[in-house]
């Protein structure tokens, strides 16, 4: 049986068309269609139910000493010392091999106090790992916060919205900044998965409701489905956990080296993630262009120009913002640079295509 959110009901009187993600019944689109939600969050405000999310708390110290600090500098390659309050960090939990368990944000709400959000279809699985990891000698806290929603408001009207809905003026909030409400029931992180300015938002589930309506009221303000939300992160470059990155996938393979802190070598699966790091890696996630007609989907071969498969393709479809098909996926380190040209085996037809930089458009998130 699927799991709904606390906003389900609210998506069916919408006329969402809904389906299956991460064990959860989500609406995929809405009346507009997924072209135009799209667009709109590009241009307007579009709101998100994301409260298939997982968010949980880490914090503390142990009596031997060990913070949450060390402690997520254990099972992620970044490094935290470094990180002010109220500031969030996007890093993965790595395992033994080197492989990524999740990708995350982690966001210091503490001296050794930490919030996480992590991935609907690794919740279990996550939540199993971590609190696996925290010594059993110790006294370091965990939460998981079950009964709390997450709402997405992305576009360039999002600073708009929250002012003139919430009446809070988030102008001057920094990227990857958070602002918290002074009874703690109400968290706004400046951060999104769409390359747009925007918010993502945390609720107790009581007040999800209520929330979503007060924001919907405002003219700017759309529903967008997970359709729009795949296709946003697409022209951003954005892993999808399970598709773009798993667990045998290497953050170095994967072009994700810059989490990894420069002081930080303690960490899971640290001899394999190093070594790729200093001596290179067999494969790399590449942006990849479509020049042919057609769009190609997750699985693709991608060969050469003899009609070798060098790789395979890991997300695809497209993208309307470019007006073209793009997608991204794994190919031999040798034909990773931008520009090299490539193939796309798309129902046996070689589909011509470039290699791409990533992201495939500037994003358009808070500077400064």
């Amino acid at each position: 049986m699927l799991r709904k959110t606390i906003l389900h009901g609210v998506h069916e009187v919408l006329g969402a068309k809904t389906g299956a993600f991460a064990g959860y019944d989500m609406p995929l689109y809405y009346g507009l269609g997924v072209k135009k939600e799209h667009e709109w969050v590009r241009a307007h405000a579009g709101l998100f139910d994301v409260s298939h999310m997982g968010q949980i708390m880490v914090g503390g110290v142990d009596k031997n000493g060990h913070s949450a600090i060390d402690f997520f500098e254990t099972i992620t390659p970044s490094s935290f010392e470094d990180l002010e309050i109220d500031r969030t960090r996007y890093t993965v939990l790595t395992n033994e091999k080197g492989g990524i368990i999740d990708d995350l944000m982690v966001t210091r709400t503490g001296m050794n106090t930490f919030h996480c959000v992590i991935n609907a279809g690794c919740k279990e699985k996550d939540i199993e790992w971590i609190k696996s990891h925290i010594p059993q000698d110790g006294d370091l806290e965990f939460t998981h916060f079950e009964d709390w929603a997450l709402l997405a408001l992305q576009g360039p009207e999002a600073v708009r919205v929250v002012r003139e809905i919430l009446d809070i003026n988030l102008s001057d909030l920094p990227y990857m900044g958070l602002w918290v409400r002074e009874d703690y029931q109400m968290f706004i992180s400046r951060l999104g998965y769409t390359g747009e300015d925007g918010f993502e938002i945390s609720v107790p589930n009581e007040a999800a409701v209520e929330l979503w309506e007060k924001l919907m009221a405002h003219e700017e303000v759309e529903p967008i489905g997970l359709a729009a939300r795949d296709s946003l992160r697409l022209e951003m470059g954005y892993c999808l956990y399970g598709h773009d990155i798993d667990d045998t996938t290497s953050p170095v393979e994967a072009g994700l080296a810059w989490v990894i802190g420069k002081e930080n070598t303690g960490f899971i699966g640290a001899d394999v993630v190093l070594e790729h790091m200093h001596h290179g890696v067999a494969r790399k996630r590449v942006g990849v262009h479509l020049l042919g007609k057609g769009i190609a989907r997750e699985g693709a071969p991608i060969l050469d120009g003899q009609g070798l498969e060098i790789g395979t393709l890991t997300s695809g479809g497209y993208a309307p913002s470019l007006e073209a098909a793009i997608g991204q996926g794994y190919v031999l380190a040798e034909y990773a640079k931008p520009g090299t040209d490539i193939f796309v085996n798309v129902r046996k037809r070689k589909i011509a295509a470039k290699v791409s930089r990533m992201p495939f458009m500037d994003a358009h998130t808070k500077k400064g």
